[in-house]
């Protein structure tokens, strides 16, 4: 039987496998695949005695350090079910073919982050990779001089026009919000610098009070539909659409411990979740703030925190 599985390949994964290799541990890392929402960033400029790296080329060194550990790392299977037994837990993963694996475990470390929200707009999933995108970062540079269209009001959103001013014609913005001062000029979680970045680069318009309604095309994405308030819908002429509406945390796999209403497992200061030997870290849990750094240090804390137990635990 294993001490521990972690499940995720992130910031937080990535940080608690390498705390519990330097413990010697015995455990497996089970993930769908390595780097997560990390690997998708843009630039990083916040990671502490990096001044800047790409998020893929950061994703890459946490699992080069992982490995320099002989982690053993069980890529490309998502966990399906946990299911407790007395007092350890038996895991099921599934892979792409929908074969299965049976892990036997004392403990677990969720660190499985999050996924994009949709818009559940009519045209959405139908033009998916066919204009419509979740990643910038990934498909951006597909869209060279054309006009492009980024959806959101949060940091995902202005980094994604910030990316696509240097590929696309025109890019515009919108956010649902009205810019105000109340509303941190219509990007209310935004930060500042990447606000003024954008607002002052020439080939962005940014429009205000905006619910996107439609996304429509012949066999790829051609326009996009929007109202503000009760005024008839607008089309924008855009060969893409990039949507950053905020993230949804990757818990539906397991529901033995106690979530928020939006699905966050919560924790509490030991990254300990409602259940006995059940932990998780990063962005899939409660913690305030979503941010490469906070995740990484949870790991670390999740880590520490099993092991404890771990030293502690008794047939």
């Amino acid at each position: 039987m294993l001490d521990l599985i972690i499940i995720g390949g992130a910031a937080a994964g990535s940080s608690a496998a390498i705390y519990c290799a330097r413990r010697k541990l015995n455990f497996k890392m089970v993930a769908l695949d390595l780097g997560g929402e990390v690997a998708l960033s843009g630039e990083v400029n916040n990671w502490p005695g990096i001044l800047s790296i790409q998020g893929f080329e950061l994703a890459q060194k946490f699992n080069e350090h992982v490995k320099s550990y002989g982690v053993d790392i069980e890529e490309g299977w998502r966990v399906d079910q946990v299911i407790p037994v007395k007092k350890y837990y038996r895991i099921i993963a599934k892979n792409g073919n929908n074969e299965s694996r049976t892990y036997e475990t004392k403990s677990m470390i969720i660190a499985t982050g999050i996924h994009p929200r949709h818009l559940e707009i009519p045209g959405e999933k139908e033009f998916y990779q066919k204009g419509v995108t979740y990643c910038t970062v990934c498909d951006g540079p597909l869209f060279k001089n054309k006009i492009t269209a980024t959806i959101g009001s949060g940091n995902a959103a202005l980094e994604s026009a910030l990316m696509m001013t240097g590929i696309a014609q025109k890019v515009y913005l919108l956010s649902k919000f009205a810019d105000t001062p109340e509303t941190n000029g219509g990007f209310p979680k935004g930060e500042n610098i990447l606000i003024e970045k954008v607002k002052s680069l020439p080939n962005v318009e940014i429009i205000y009070e905006a619910a996107t309604t439609a996304i429509t095309g012949d066999k790829i994405v051609n326009e996009l539909k929007y109202q503000i308030g009760k005024n008839p819908a607008q089309e924008l002429p855009v060969q893409g659409v990039m949507v950053h509406v905020g993230q949804i945390p990757n818990s539906q796999f397991i529901d033995k411990v106690k979530k928020n209403k939006i699905g966050e497992i919560m924790v509490d200061k030991k990254c300990r979740a409602s259940r006995k030997g059940i932990f998780a870290a990063g962005d899939v849990t409660d913690v305030a703030y979503k941010q490469i750094g906070i995740a990484a240090g949870q790991g670390i804390v999740a880590a520490l925190a099993v092991i404890e137990y771990i030293n502690r635990w008794k047939e």
